[in-house]
């Protein structure tokens, strides 16, 4: 048991040896000439002009988050529906309830106009 773990110690401290290692190598031999230009803040190649904050509407981040969790429910129920004929009663009431519970999540979020596109 001890050696199972000594091993995963080694492991561990050769990742860190060879990350180390690897910084200090690349900040000894990277080319050191800074300048106004190299050190000016710019935006995909362009200088920025004027004020750079810009405020987005909250809706499109929840729009995003429904997205990705029902991206995630997709990817998640695509082996179940595979295997369906070979699940137990237990897994097809646990799917049931999965999918039920993201049925909630959307009616809330479809009432909340999470889902408007204005």
């Amino acid at each position: 048991m001890r050696t199972d773990f000594a091993f995963v110690g080694v492991m561990i401290v050769a990742a860190a040896l060879l990350m180390g290692v690897t910084l200090l190598a690349a900040a000894l031999l990277r080319p050191k000439k800074p300048n106004p230009a190299k050190l000016s803040t710019y935006e995909c190649g362009m200088e920025t002009v004027g004020d750079t904050w810009v405020q987005f509407r909250v809706s499109y981040y929840i729009l995003a988050l429904v997205f990705v969790l029902f991206d995630i429910e997709a990817i998640l129920l695509f082996p179940i529906a595979v295997a369906f004929n070979a699940l137990p009663l237990f897994a097809v009431l646990n799917v049931t309830l999965f999918i039920l519970v993201l049925l909630a999540a959307l009616l809330y979020a479809w009432r909340k106009g999470a889902l408007d596109w204005e």
